[in-house]
């Protein structure tokens, strides 16, 4: 049984860190980890946002299984039930679709979510748009002074999340007190996620001027509300803002893991990923939705087994290009941790690849629902080495990532046999779902929470 840090970052693209070949210094610290151990050069997300990405990433199962991602259903296994008992186990977030009321603290010693909200301006935002009567002239008053001071003096009005450092903190707390294992703790950086607001030191380690507050929230609200309306300089600023948050929550990463495995030893496993990607207008959308496109899907995915014969002996680190998906990640920690796979498990763990051995995944799927558990409008997508499709409510279109890598060219109509036999695999998803459902009532969110889900971009 093997100690094991799980870290996932919100939000970051594979091609913005260092390891994956990206001309800035965005990563030291994950780059180092894949120096000494493992880097998964084709890793994809099952879904394109975090509340449909996690079912897969700490479940193995993807979102709209066993009832979809309205919470997590009772049949679902989280990583931490498939953990053998004697685990001390803890969780540090603060993206609340991943909170306790949606069935995430199962099987938790310890578990923070950061609710209530984190910082007193937000729950000052929160006491606006909840307390005050909304058809009152003192709410109208109040609420849009909020909206405007975001809006047109980009005033950041509250957080919607805990920043790394807080983060980091807590996770350090806690690690300090279990003298004994075996020992897993999960981590979840929000800060790469909008709004863009990294430290200056960050920007100028960068060789970035720091961006004025005000201007990045403008930003963030024009990216939100008018991307359209943002010319390329502004989404070059956008990048920079994004690409220093990346380099503040990589260094949170190293005070972490050096802490841990100080304090643990030197063999604990250290595994980094992401839920999803973010999109800077290169299918005309930013942030986050539902696009399947490699913006959103391709992700980082670094094992580091720690000092143990799985560690690259040259320093370079061992680069595996076969495809391999975010529900690979729960049977991985289950295997170093020596638990058993559970029956609802649908990915494979990673370690026989990381000692040379077969490999048995030949393509990802991934899907999504408009009311999260399969109901309204259903998306699919397929990916393999060669092939993209995305299917929208039925109707399909199929990229050639050999020709076409930033997949802007629909070749179905070219190529109909294999339009058929992608067509069959996610027939075959549709009937694993069909063979898994469950009837998952609605999480009932108090208005604190859904405020500051809106104030992270959310819909609800």
């Amino acid at each position: 049984m093997r100690d094991v840090l799980f870290v996932t970052v919100d939000s970051l693209r594979a091609d913005h860190l260092g390891c994956h070949g990206y001309d800035r210094d965005t990563t030291p610290v994950v780059d180092g980890l894949a120096a000494n151990g493992h880097r998964f050069a084709n890793a994809f997300a099952h879904a394109c946002a975090t509340r449909a990405s996690f079912p897969s990433i700490l479940t193995s199962a993807t979102a709209l299984q066993y009832g979809g991602y309205e919470r997590v259903s009772a049949d679902r296994t989280l990583v931490t039930e498939a953990l053998p008992a004697d685990y001390h186990t803890a969780g540090f977030h603060s993206n609340l679709y991943l909170a306790a009321e949606f069935g995430y603290d199962r099987g938790f010693d310890t578990f923070f979510d950061s609710k209530p909200d984190p910082t007193g301006l937000a729950r000052l935002k929160r006491v606006v748009k909840e307390r005050l009567d909304e058809d009152g002239r003192l709410y109208e008053l109040l609420a849009g002074a909020v909206d405007a001071a975001e809006k047109e003096a980009g005033i950041n009005v509250g957080s919607a999340y805990v920043r790394a450092d807080e983060i980091t903190d807590r996770a350090i707390e806690w690690a300090d007190r279990q003298r004994d294992g075996p020992r897993f703790c999960w981590t979840h950086y929000m800060d790469v996620h909008h709004p863009y607001l990294p430290p200056a030191r960050h920007q100028r380690a960068l060789g970035r001027d720091p961006v004025a507050e005000r201007e990045a929230v403008r930003l963030r609200r024009a990216m939100i509300e008018e991307p359209e309306s943002l010319t390329a300089d502004e989404r070059e600023t956008l990048i920079d803002l994004y690409d220093a948050e990346i380099r503040f929550t990589d260094a949170e990463i190293g005070r972490l893991v050096e802490h841990v495995r100080t304090t643990w030893g030197e063999d604990t496993v250290v595994i980094v990923t992401a839920d999803h990607g973010e999109a800077f207008g290169e299918h005309g959308e930013f942030g986050h939705s539902q696009t399947f496109h490699d913006e959103m899907i391709h992700v980082p995915l670094v094992v580091d087994p720690g000092t143990t014969d799985e560690t690259s002996a040259s320093g370079e680190g061992t680069v595996h290009d076969e495809i391999v998906g975010l529900a690979d990640v729960t049977p991985t920690i289950v295997d170093y941790a020596g638990g058993d796979r559970a029956a609802s498990f649908t990915g494979y763990s990673l370690r026989p690849l990381l000692s040379g051995g077969e490999w048995p995944r030949e393509h990802v799927v991934g899907d999504w629902s408009e009311d999260n558990r399969g109901g309204g409008e259903r998306r699919y997508a397929y990916r393999d080495r060669r092939w993209k499709y995305i299917e929208i409510d039925g109707a399909g279109a199929l990229y050639d990532l050999d020709a076409d890598p930033g997949e802007t060219t629909d070749v179905a109509a070219a190529h109909p046999d294999e339009c058929d036999r992608i067509r069959g695999v996610l027939d075959d998803h549709r009937r694993a779902i069909e063979a898994t459902a469950d009837d998952l009532d609605a999480v009932r969110m108090d208005e604190a929470t859904k405020q500051r889900l809106r104030d992270l971009g959310y819909a609800e």
